[in-house]
């Protein structure tokens, strides 16, 4: 097992290609060998003071994010290890498959790390801008990704998480998967790529999912599409072993995969289905405050869920998840892009990470401060074109030609 270190120069806020990104040879990479190969990811992890374990077993690459105390937030430097590492291992011919994983028992990721992000921005914005840039430009990447790749979640998994995870050809939950894009809750909006997810959920469920940033367990999960397998985390360290040995991975989990009764989101689609079904952002509020009314338990926690939200976040979000029906995923991290530009130019992004997360006293200070002071004009300058400062990610033939 070789274990990578990567300690990665930071860089100025300039604008860069994809290419140019995966093309800069990186600095300050140091190589230790385990002489004593670890019995598991997490003893191998916690030797190591690595946001990100790198591990080669025969045929397997494997990932194991290793932030626990911070739940594994994604943040820059481990963005950049795995841009830099999966276009070598996708011209590899001696390895097989990629596992992304956990050190954690508690998290896969509970999203990217926003208070260092907001932090940049209002040290450097053009520094947090790239930042946004190489996320995004990862997404794409592991949506082009030639060779197999499978996420073992088990935990949190949410925001950028959730983008590590989407783009896997194989998505496995365990037993604890808490699936969520809580966004609108921070100022932001559902971002790398997953509006184009939830777009392609049995309609209105991932808008739905969007503007409330519900969590979704893992009977939910797999009737929905977001993983492809529910096998017991206990059986995780196994099945990567058996992937070392380039085992077919699809027999492998299809064997293993424990079917899962209806859970609490299937049991609500009906709720679902009346009060955001409705075309407007407006109109699924007034349906949701007429069942309030008419004694509706579900509508009034639903309503008062929404309405702590960032009213400019539920708007961006209604909008950006629609527009995603007529999207690819490239398309839709160009927008994504747009919309983060603004964001951290704005307000209310700063003020949710201060409010939930910095100080943490749960009361943000929206502006505006409640939807109906939303005007479409408000809502319009998030979605204009940024000219030449656009997302700059290749298309996919460009991708496939470069052998990625």
């Amino acid at each position: 097992m070789r274990v990578i270190r990567a300690n990665v120069a930071k860089h100025a806020g300039t604008r860069h290609t994809w290419q140019q990104i995966l093309s800069k040879k990186r600095q300050n990479i140091g190589f230790a060998v385990n002489e004593q190969q670890a019995q598991t990811v997490t003893a191998a992890a916690n030797t190591q003071d690595l946001k990100i374990v790198a591990e080669r077993t025969q045929a397997l690459r494997s990932f194991v994010l290793n932030r626990p105390q911070a739940l594994n937030a994604f943040d820059d430097e481990m963005c950049r290890v795995l841009s830099d590492a999966l276009p070598r291992i996708a011209r590899d011919p001696d390895t097989y498959i990629v596992a992304l994983l956990s050190s954690s028992p508690k998290a896969f990721c509970a999203g990217g790390d926003v208070v260092a992000l907001t932090t940049e921005a209002e040290r450097d914005i053009e520094g947090a801008k790239a930042i946004m840039r190489r996320e995004y430009a990862l997404d794409w990447l592991l949506e082009c990704f030639s060779k197999p790749a499978v996420s073992f979640i088990d935990g949190v998994c949410m925001g950028s998480g959730a983008g590590l995870t989407a783009y896997n050809t194989h998505r496995v939950a365990g037993e604890n998967y808490k699936w969520a894009m809580p966004e609108v809750k921070i100022g932001l909006f559902p971002d790398v790529g997953i509006a184009n997810v939830l777009a392609r959920l049995p309609w209105p469920i991932g808008l739905y999912l969007g503007l409330t940033g519900r969590t979704v367990r893992r009977d939910d999960a797999q009737w929905l599409g977001l993983v492809t397998h529910c096998i017991a985390a206990s059986e995780f360290s196994g099945i990567r072993a058996k992937l070392a040995d380039a085992t077919p991975v699809d027999p492998l989990l299809d064997g293993l995969s424990e079917p899962q009764s209806k859970g609490a989101l299937q049991k609500d689609l009906g709720l679902i289905r009346d009060h955001f079904s409705h075309a407007t952002l407006k109109e699924i509020f007034q349906s949701l405050a007429n069942a309030q009314s008419a004694g509706c338990e579900w509508a009034r926690n639903t309503l008062s869920g929404l309405r702590k939200n960032s009213p400019v976040s539920l708007a961006i979000t209604d909008r950006h998840i629609r527009n995603a029906l007529t999207l690819d995923i490239r398309e839709t991290l160009i927008e994504d892009y747009r919309l983060a530009v603004r964001c951290l130019e704005g307000a209310d992004f700063a003020e949710g990470v201060r409010a939930l997360l910095r100080d943490k006293d749960g009361a943000p200070k929206w502006s505006p401060a409640q939807f109906e002071d939303i005007t479409a004009s408000i809502v319009e300058k998030y979605f204009l074109p940024l000219g030449e400062d656009e997302l700059d990610l290749p298309l996919r033939s460009e991708m496939q030609a470069a052998r990625v």
